[in-house]
């Protein structure tokens, strides 16, 4: 199943204030960027066909595969002056570089890239810059099974805020963390038909105008998701990401696992 990876993003809250132009996906977490984080847990369920929806910044992200090193995560011998791969990343990768617009919303992103999808009668989605463990197979035959024409991981509220509920006279009668509020956020990860395109306007957006429509059909699936989710959405978030991966907290790194359980 192909993966359309929205990477055009400018990522204002990412800035360092050096004035650099490193798009959002491309911020490192561990000796790899976000995007190929993403990328991994997707080929770790199978998927490996890969559409890149490229505008800011472009040029980071494919000097990034053109020069791409694998001793940098796998391990290898050096033999006669010869590099012999023990392990490889992306060598079974089919990627697709598309300059979707500099400042093209997520919607208008997709449908930019709507001939690559042809053929395709379901196809993964993502905005390149949130990590999780969840059971992607498993949300995908959710979605199989029924008759939606798009479903989207949904999670609790990340806030640490809470919210106060106070009476006329202004005294308080309860708090509540907003995280325990019975509400969830879009996570990111969808997966979606065909039909997600008859409902996407020129300039639109994904969730609020495709998503939206089918939601008031019925037809918007949601898998709630309560287990490891962390997007990088600001410097915060990404450091907190980086020092997780050097203390070897990575529960995205589903392949980690698996190869250990394997040896």
């Amino acid at each position: 199943m192909k993966v359309v990876l929205f990477c055009g993003g400018y990522g204002m809250r990412m800035r360092n204030g050096l004035g650099d132009d490193v798009p959002k996906p491309m911020q490192m977490v561990g000796p790899r960027p976000l995007l190929w984080h993403v990328m991994r847990y997707y080929a770790h369920f199978g998927h490996t066909e890969f559409i890149l929806c490229l505008g800011y910044g472009a040029h980071h992200i494919k000097d990034f595969f053109l020069t791409y090193q694998e001793t940098a995560s796998n391990d290898f011998i050096l033999r006669d002056g010869r590099v012999e791969l023990l392990s490889t990343d992306i060598s079974d990768w089919t990627i697709s570089f598309v300059n979707t617009g500099q400042d093209s919303p997520i919607g208008e992103r997709l449908r930019r890239v709507r001939h690559l999808l042809e053929g395709e009668e379901m196809f993964l989605a993502n905005y390149a810059d949130v990590l999780t463990d969840a059971p992607l197979d498993t949300m995908i035959e959710r979605f199989e099974s029924s008759t939606a024409g798009a479903s989207m991981m949904v999670v609790p509220p990340q806030s640490s805020f809470h919210c106060v509920e106070m009476g006329e006279d202004s005294h308080v009668t309860g708090i509540t963390p907003v995280s325990s509020l019975p509400l969830w956020e879009n996570g990111g990860y969808f997966v979606l038909r065909q039909d997600v395109f008859d409902h996407l306007p020129a300039g639109g957006d994904l969730v609020q105008d495709a998503c939206g429509e089918l939601a008031k059909e019925g037809r918007l699936l949601a898998y709630p998701y309560r287990g490891f989710w962390q997007p990088a959405d600001t410097v915060k978030e990404r450091a907190a990401l980086d020092a997780a991966y050097a203390q070897g907290e990575r529960p995205w790194m589903l392949w980690e696992k698996d190869a250990g359980a394997a040896s």
